[in-house]
C-alpha cells in the first residue's frame, strides 16, 4: 500500500477506535496521588492531611502509578464502597503504623500527633477515588522557630504546605520517597525563595519524565525516530514544547480541564500514530509538525494535573508553571540525548539504520501505545 494509503488507513482507524471509546466511555483508572499536607502552628501544632483513606488502609505502596495496578486492587474496590463510619473504623484499625510514621519536629523536637478528626465524604461516583481529611493536632512549644516534616516513605509522597500563626502559608514543597523536608522558618514574613521554589518544581518537572513518565518517554522517542536529522527533531520538538505548554497552563489556571478519561487514552493514540509514520517515511511532511502539536496540546493537559494536584496558591502558579515546564525540557532533552548516543551517533550513516534500527523501535513503541490505548478504553476501572 502507498505511504499515502496506508496514512490514510492508520488516521481512519485511530477515528473509529476513538468514535468506540468516546462511545462506551469508561471509568478512570484511579492514579495514585501525593497527600496534601498544611501544618498549622501557634498555641498548638495542627497537621490536615487530605488523602485517599482506601489506599492507605488497602496497604497499597508508592510504587503503584494506580490502584488497579497493586495486588490490593480488589480490597480497594471493596473499600471505596464502603460508608463513611464502616471506613473510618477500618482506617482506626489500620491508622497506627501511618501515624507513628509521621515525622514532625519544631526547633529539633519530635512532636507527637494524635487524631483529632477524620472526614470521609459518602460514597459518591465509585469510579473516581475519594479524597478524604484527617486532622490531628499535638503540642506545640513555645515561640518555636523551625519546622521539619517528613511523611512515611511506605505511604508515597506528599506536599507540604506550612501556616504559621497569623501569617500566610509557607509552601514546603514536593516530598517524595520519605524525604524530610529542609529546616522550614516560622518567623514572621518568611516565605520559601522564588529560586528554591523552582528548583523544587523543576525536579518534579524532570522527574515526571524520567525516569517516571514512560508514556512521554516514548512519544518522545516516537518523535527522534522520524529522521536523524537535527532539522526535522527541532521543528517537532518546538511544536511540541510550545503546545503542551500552552494547555499546562490553561489548565493550571483552571480555564481548561478536560477528563483523565479522555486526554490518557489520547496520549496513548499519539505514541502510536508517530510511531507508525516513523515506518512510512523518513521526511518531516507539512502534517507532522501540526499532528504533533495537537498531541503536545493533550499531553500538556496531562501535565496540568500533576501541578493541580499541588493545591498551590495563585501567586505561586507561574514560579511552578515555569519551573516545572524547564524540568520537562530538560526530561525530554535528557531522553534525546541517550537515544541520540545509543542509535544515531554510531549507527545513523550506515545504510541499514532505518531497516534494523528505526523500523524495529518504532513498532515496539508503537505495540506499547496500542496496549496502552486498549487498557486505558477497555480495562481501566
Amino acid at each position: 500500500m502507498p505511504a499515502k494509503g496506508l496514512r490514510r488507513s492508520l488516521i481512519a482507524a485511530i477515528g473509529a477506535l476513538l468514535a468506540l471509546y468516546l462511545t462506551v466511555l469508561p471509568t478512570h483508572a484511579h492514579e495514585i496521588r501525593p497527600a496534601i499536607v498544611t501544618v498549622t502552628t501557634g498555641d498548638k501544632v495542627d497537621v490536615t492531611i487530605s488523602l485517599n483513606i482506601e489506599g492507605l488502609v488497602a496497604g497499597i505502596g508508592p510504587e503503584h502509578k494506580d490502584t488497579n495496578d497493586a495486588p490490593e486492587a480488589q480490597a480497594y474496590n471493596a473499600l471505596r464502597a464502603l460508608p463513611p463510619e464502616a471506613l473510618q473504623q477500618r482506617f482506626a484499625a489500620a491508622a497506627k503504623p501511618w501515624r507513628d510514621g509521621l515525622n514532625l519536629t519544631l526547633d529539633g523536637q519530635r512532636i507527637g500527633l494524635i487524631v483529632a478528626d477524620v472526614a470521609i465524604p459518602p460514597i459518591g461516583d465509585t469510579a473516581l477515588a475519594r479524597i478524604s481529611t484527617v486532622k490531628l493536632t499535638g503540642v506545640a512549644p513555645a515561640n518555636a522557630s523551625t519546622l521539619t516534616w517528613a511523611y512515611p516513605r511506605a505511604f508515597g509522597s506528599n506536599i507540604l504546605r506550612v501556616r504559621p500563626a497569623d501569617q500566610s502559608v509557607i509552601e514546603g514543597g514536593w516530598l517524595k520517597d520519605g524525604e524530610q523536608s529542609a529546616a522550614i522558618s516560622l518567623k514572621a514574613g518568611t516565605q520559601q525563595s522564588t529560586a528554591a521554589m523552582m528548583f523544587n518544581y523543576m525536579t518534579v518537572g524532570f522527574t515526571h519524565i524520567l525516569p517516571k513518565g514512560l508514556d512521554h518517554i516514548l512519544f518522545v522517542l516516537g518523535l527522534y525516530f522520524l529522521s536523524a536529522g537535527i532539522r526535522p527533531l527541532l521543528i517537532q520538538v518546538t511544536a511540541f514544547t510550545l503546545a503542551h505548554s500552552i494547555t499546562l497552563a490553561l489548565g493550571l489556571y483552571g480555564y481548561v480541564d478536560v477528563s483523565p478519561r479522555i486526554v490518557e487514552p489520547l496520549i496513548a493514540l499519539s505514541i502510536v500514530y508517530v510511531a507508525v509514520e516513523n515506518m512510512m517515511t523518513d521526511t518531516l511532511k507539512p502534517w507532522r509538525a501540526a499532528i504533533v502539536f495537537a498531541f503536545g496540546l493533550l499531553h500538556g493537559l496531562g501535565f496540568a494535573g500533576i501541578l493541580r494536584e499541588a493545591d498551590l496558591q495563585p501567586a505561586q502558579y507561574l514560579t511552578a508553571l515555569i519551573g516545572f515546564n524547564i524540568g520537562v525540557e530538560l526530561g525530554q532533552l535528557a531522553v534525546i540525548a541517550l537515544a541520540w548516543f545509543a542509535t544515531a551517533y554510531w549507527f545513523r550513516d550506515k545504510p541499514w539504520y532505518r531497516t534494523r534500527v528505526v523500523w524495529p523501535a518504532s513498532a515496539v513503541i508503537a505495540l506499547c501505545g496500542l496496549g496502552w490505548t486498549i487498557e486505558r478504553i477497555f480495562f481501566a476501572s
